[in-house]
């Protein structure tokens, strides 16, 4: 058997080693474009800042060392520029400057590895070398050169997980750092509450974040070399060089000498259109759960394919290492009939990381803005305990949203801390992939030391607050509500004094949750007929209180996961101080 794998980074790889396991009689050729393969471009980021400071670390195979130890045929600098479904060969072009003579290959299988290319929106000036991208060895080369060169002033365009990543490298390297993004917050996948602390992080270590806005061209302010100068990786500058500025749709000018373009990626699937393969939203490939495409010869793997998001059930594609390296093995299982039903492709839930100078952001599943854009009903719990025990030194509080449907399913997860955030995500993405409800998280027996953990764990604390939700013990109130809860109800801040005169909501009734009982006829006067909406800090408080008013004929609803929530949700919030 002949497999032809087009593409040698993440899925292809995975697809070419699983198959020399499973068949070492088979004849695996693997055509890669590039300069490298199997390298690891999630680490490109750390490389700019370097925190890797040896580009060999990020190049985890070669072709020989992939002949030596797999018996791969891996030829780099080569183009597949067409597929004859009909005579099962690929059309190659080489690209490395020796024999321009047309290849024609034939295959038994063909796996396409494309992966996805860096999208360009209509901006003028996205030709200029100081304009890179961020996805191979040698973008960073350039954006390594650049710096190396000189450059003091970077504008990164995106702030999504790898434009936040470039920012904190670019920063870390000495520049002076913006960020810019269309949406109304960094980080999109993050629902605001948690994006703002992400914004603040940015903010404290010198990146100017621009949201809600777009970059509408890139001019010259003088003279530019007419490419940057990069050989076998070294950091050579320009020999000429100048900065460009960027300007934004609000107006703003930003002078930059490094531009890294980073707003998104688009599923390379070329080839596949020319051949005449069913794609989907965005041009992704269309595949079964064996990674097949339309044509039964023909799989498809990786960035270019389309996925269904497990929750939202949105088809679409989903650009992350761990679900293309599955595939690729899936692949490999089905071309060689070794695929079981166990093994076949499930749904994606999207679970990401991220680190944010010393904050990490972490995701799974859904959170409440995807679930709305899906018109799917939720409720949303947030929570602020701490990573581990309180008593132990250390502890950091961990900001975690919990979203589950009305019966119990868990849908998604997001958090955003200092210590312990991927752990909890992780736990959680598993609990997701499981089918768990919010019983079930409140229920997981999870490790237990004061240096780790509590005996009740951030995981288990979300979970308590979903149940008191569905039981009907608990009714809470968001940051979007804000407005109509001040002109239409009492507000009642159950934080001690000294936090009140701290800062507090207008109009609001200071009773610390100690004395409410004492005092429960003056908040009744206070509330004269209305609902009370209580808060406290981070919500634990608040819940007693909620339950003492409740038990006592009041309409009462608490403010979810307390001020810490409000003001992340409502950083330019404005409040009293006595």
């Amino acid at each position: 058997m002949k497999i032809v794998i087009v593409g040698g980074v993440a899925g292809g790889m995975s697809a070419a080693a699983r198959a020399r396991r499973l068949r070492e009689d088979a004849e695996i050729v693997v055509l890669e474009r590039g300069e490298f393969v199997s390298f690891a471009n999630c680490g490109l980021p750390y490389h700019v800042g370097d925190e890797i400071p040896d580009r060999s670390a990020l190049l985890l195979q070669t072709p020989e060392s992939l002949a030596a130890s797999l018996d791969l045929d891996v030829r780099m600098r080569h183009e597949v520029t067409g597929i004859d479904r009909e005579r099962r060969q690929v059309h190659v072009r080489r690209l490395d400057g020796g024999d321009d003579s047309p290849l024609t290959l034939d295959y038994d299988a063909l796996v396409l590895a494309p992966g996805a290319v860096a999208l360009r929106p209509p901006i003028d000036g996205l030709d200029l070398p100081q304009v890179q991208t961020l996805r191979t060895v040698p973008d960073a080369d350039r954006v390594r050169a650049l710096v190396a060169g000189g450059a003091r002033r970077a504008v990164v365009l995106g702030a999504g997980f790898i434009g936040i990543e470039a920012a904190e490298a670019l920063r870390e390297r000495g520049l002076d750092v913006h960020l810019v993004d269309l949406a109304d917050h960094v980080l999109p996948p993050l629902d605001p509450e948690l994006a703002s602390l992400l914004d603040a992080e940015l903010r404290a270590h010198g990146v100017v974040t621009h949201v809600g806005v777009a970059a509408e061209a890139i001019t010259r302010t003088g003279p530019v070399a007419d490419e940057v100068d990069v050989q076998d990786g070294a950091l050579a500058a320009p020999a000429e060089g100048g900065p460009v500025v960027v300007r934004l749709s609000d107006g703003t000018a930003l002078p930059a000498d490094v531009v890294v373009l980073s707003v998104g990626v688009r599923p390379d699937s070329r080839l596949a259109e020319e051949a005449g393969l069913e794609l989907g939203r965005g041009g992704a490939i269309v595949v079964d759960d064996e990674q097949r495409t339309s044509d039964p010869h023909i799989w498809a793997v990786g960035d270019a394919t389309a996925v269904r998001h497990a929750v939202t059930g949105v088809v679409a594609p989903v650009p992350l290492a761990g679900p293309a390296n599955r595939a690729g093995r899936r692949a490999a299982d089905s071309i060689l009939g070794r695929l079981t039903d166990a093994g076949r492709a499930r749904p994606v839930l999207g679970t990401a990381v991220v680190r944010v100078f010393g904050l990490t952001a972490a995701v799974t599943g859904a959170g409440h803005e995807a679930l709305e854009r899906a018109g799917i009903p939720h409720h949303v719990v947030h929570v602020h305990p701490g990573h581990h025990a309180g008593y132990f030194p250390g502890a950091q509080q961990v900001h975690l949203l919990l979203t589950f449907a009305p019966d119990g399913r868990l849908l998604g997860a997001q958090a955003v801390g200092r210590a312990g955030v991927e752990k909890r995500i992780d736990v959680l993405a598993t609990a997701l992939a499981a089918g768990m409800t919010v019983d079930d998280v409140a229920e997981l027996e999870l490790s237990y030391a004061p240096p780790y953990g509590s005996a009740k764990d951030p995981v288990n604390m979300a979970g308590f607050v979903a149940q008191n939700v569905l039981g009907g013990e608990l009714r809470l109130w968001y940051p979007d509500e804000l407005g109509t809860v001040l002109e239409e109800a009492l507000v009642l801040d159950v934080r001690t004094g000294t936090e009140f005169r701290g800062g507090h909501l207008p109009g609001a009734l200071n009773v610390p949750h100690t004395q409410l009982r004492a005092r429960l006829d003056e908040v009744r006067e206070a509330a004269a007929g209305r609902p009370v909406r209580v808060h406290c800090q981070s919500g634990f408080r608040s819940y007693l209180a909620h339950r003492v008013l409740v038990q006592a004929g009041l309409d009462s609803s608490m403010l979810s996961g307390g001020m810490l929530t409000l003001r992340a949700a409502l950083p330019d919030l404005a409040l009293e101080r006595d």
